[in-house]
C-alpha cells in the first residue's frame, strides 16, 4: 500500500540542522524543511546574518533556533551541537550547506585560496557530518543531506579549488553512507547547478554568466523551488530506501558539459 504524499513527505515531529542557514540556499532550505513541518536550526558565522534569517523564518511560521557555528573550528562546532540538542532538540536531519568559494585561475590561486575552500567545502563538511553522526547513530536513525555541486562532476575555469571540494563531498558522501547505513543513518549529497546566491551572483549577472547560462537547458538559472523537491525526498521517509545518492538539480547543465 502506498502512502499518502502528504503524509510520505511530511516532516512533522523532526527537527533539522542547517549549516550556512543565514543566507543563500542554506535559507532556501531551512524554509522548505520548516514548510514540511520540520522544527529547524539554522548555523552560520554571521550572527547578524543569522538573526535576519531567523526573523524571516518566524515570519512564516516556523520553529526555528539560531547558533553561531564555524565549520573549520571542531569545538565550536562540538559547542554548536551540544547547545541545538539542549536548548532546542535532537537533530533528526542535518543539511550539510556552509559553503565559500574563491574562483582563480589555477596558475595564480594562492596556497590560501586554494586551503580556505577546502577546509570549508570539504573538511568543513566531513567535520559536521561526524560530530551529528555520532550522536544520531545513538538513536539509529537520521538523514544526513551533503551539499555538493554539479561543478565536483563537471569542472569550469577558474573552480579547480570549489570543484575539488564538492567532488570530495560526493565521495565522502559515498563512504558516510557505506558505513553508516547499518546504523540508521542514511547520507546523501544534492548537486545544484546555478541557482543564484550572493556567492554566484556577480558570475551570473556578468556578460560571460549571461552567455553560459544561455547556451544550457533550460536557458536560465534555477529557482528556489525547484531545489525544494530533491531535499525532501533526501529528507523525508519517502527517500527511507535511498542512501550514497548524489542527484543532481541542474537544469541540465551536465548535459551541456564537455
Amino acid at each position: 500500500m502506498i502512502p499518502n504524499p502528504t503524509t510520505l513527505f511530511s516532516l512533522s515531529g523532526k527537527t533539522a540542522l542547517v549549516t550556512g542557514g543565514g543566507g543563500g540556499l542554506g535559507l532556501v532550505c531551512a524554509h522548505t524543511l520548516a514548510a514540511a513541518g520540520a522544527r529547524v536550526a539554522i548555523a552560520g558565522r554571521d550572527i547578524h546574518k543569522l538573526e535576519r534569517a531567523a526573523a524571516e523564518l518566524v515570519e512564516a511560521n516556523a520553529q526555528v533556533f539560531s547558533a553561531s557555528m564555524d565549520v573549520t573550528d571542531r569545538v565550536g562546532v562540538e559547542a554548536a551541537l551540544e547547545r541545538i540538542e539542549h536548548e532546542f532538540a535532537p537533530l533528526d536531519i542535518l543539511v550539510n550547506n556552509a559553503g565559500i568559494a574563491a574562483p582563480r585561475p589555477v596558475l595564480e590561486m594562492s596556497e590560501q585560496e586554494w586551503s580556505g575552500v577546502i577546509g570549508t567545502d570539504l573538511t568543513g563538511v566531513w567535520r559536521v557530518a561526524q560530530v551529528v553522526a555520532r550522536r544520531m547513530v545513538k538513536r539509529r536513525a537520521g538523514a544526513i543531506i551533503n551539499m555538493a555541486s554539479v561543478l565536483g562532476l563537471a569542472v569550469q575555469p577558474t573552480q579547480a579549488n570549489y570543484a575539488s571540494a564538492k567532488a570530495g563531498v560526493i565521495q565522502l558522501t559515498r563512504a558516510l553512507a557505506r558505513e553508516l547505513w547499518r546504523e540508521g543513518v542514511r547520507v546523501n549529497a544534492i548537486a545544484p547547478g546555478y541557482f543564484p546566491t550572493d556567492m554566484n551572483r556577480g558570475f551570473l549577472e556578468s556578460p560571460r554568466g549571461n552567455a553560459y547560462i544561455a547556451r544550457l537547458f533550460p536557458g536560465r538559472t534555477g529557482q528556489p523551488k525547484e531545489l525544494a523537491g530533491a531535499l525532501l525526498l533526501l529528507a523525508s521517509d519517502a527517500g527511507s530506501y535511498i542512501t550514497g545518492v548524489t542527484l543532481p538539480v541542474d537544469g541540465g547543465i551536465l548535459l551541456a558539459a564537455p
